[in-house]
């Protein structure tokens, strides 16, 4: 009940996971069919050479497994009238949702409530029945096995690192690296060392190219004349008070202000985006257009205290003279008299 291209090392994992965590326990023994992710080679006793991977499932949850003779389906029993009985009750007409997980909830639901009927010839409901086949099962669960594929990689001199095909973004700081890429159904983490350096959701995409913006701030801010060339930063779509904080920025500081700009988005690196934003509106409310004083209200706001604003560090700020103004003033004007 997950959304991923069928026949991939990951699903077939990520499935296993699930299933598992879905019934408390874990079967004595599971019929497979002929799969290349299980079966790396069929021998000529019928005996099957299983594949890294599915040895390392195996292994952690400690099942046995058993298999189908190629080109057999019969041998599976009920497991394709099963998957025809869910595409036309649960798919049919075909559901709208929102994103993959909430189409598995709604797919969760139908099965939940299908435990519920009785088959003609049988005793019991469904539920019933599959209680009576959990007390056969091995519990308690082992913690989760990590649903991935594993693979070495290298950073490349643009900051990236290639999984299927795809090209994934880390920092800067990490090029020419040697890093370790997980692949998972939904998600790509690349970690150098015991360190995470970058996740991204994951992109099905041929010859793709998934950025995070934040991992080339570093190398733009040294770099300033490239920031509005920078593909990374293509399609970057930020609140509206960023596009504001950086046209007054660059109006009275010139290219320094769209250094502080970048320092500015930088400060993501570290706190929320909502935090930062709330700061850049702070400081364009209060007219203290500059990055320490968007540093100082974002962090005012996570501490929850009052800001305390030296408006002598910002020189660039145009200050306003206000006198006092006395009652012969206001006389003088009456009578058009000027003194």
């Amino acid at each position: 009940m997950v959304g991923y291209p069928a026949e991939t090392t990951e699903a077939f994992c990520d499935g296993h996971v699930r299933a598992f965590a879905f019934f408390g326990g874990v079967p004595q023994s599971i019929l497979y069919d002929n799969t290349r992710i299980a079966v790396a080679r069929i021998l000529g006793d019928g005996k099957r050479q299983r594949t890294r991977v599915f040895a390392e499932l195996q292994s952690h949850y400690l099942f046995t497994d058993r298999f189908g003779r190629p080109g057999k389906g019969n041998d599976k029993g009920k497991v394709e009238g099963l998957v025809g009985y869910a595409r036309r009750n649960f798919l049919v007409p075909i559901p709208v949702f929102e994103s993959f997980e909430a189409l598995n909830a709604y797919l969760l639901e139908c099965c939940r409530r299908r435990q519920a009927e009785r088959l003609r010839g049988r005793e019991g409901t469904i539920g019933e029945r599959l209680e009576r086949d959990l007390a056969a099962f091995q519990t308690p669960l082992p913690a989760p096995y990590d649903a991935c594929e594993k693979q070495a990689g290298r950073v490349s001199s643009l900051s990236l690192v290639r999984y299927r095909g795809t090209d994934y973004s880390v920092p800067t700081t990490y090029g020419h690296r040697e890093v370790l890429v997980r692949g998972y159904v939904h998600e790509v983490v690349i970690s150098c060392g015991a360190e995470i350096i970058a996740r991204h959701v994951r992109s099905y995409e041929r010859e793709d190219f998934v950025f995070d913006p934040l991992h080339y701030l570093a190398l733009l801010e040294q770099k300033i004349n490239a920031l509005d060339q920078a593909a990374p930063l293509t399609g970057w779509e930020l609140p509206e008070a960023f596009a504001t904080l950086r046209r007054l920025l660059e109006a009275r500081m010139g290219k320094q202000g769209k250094r502080e700009f970048v320092q500015v988005l930088r400060l993501m690196e570290v706190f929320r985006i909502d935090d930062v934003a709330a700061g850049v509106r702070d400081a364009i409310d209060r007219g203290v257009i500059g990055f320490d004083a968007v540093k100082h209200l974002v962090l005012c706001r996570i501490e929850r205290r009052p800001p305390r604003l030296d408006m002598s560090v910002y020189p660039y700020l145009p200050h306003a003279s206000v006198a006092l103004t006395s009652a012969r003033t206001y006389m003088d004007l009456l009578t058009g008299v000027t003194s």
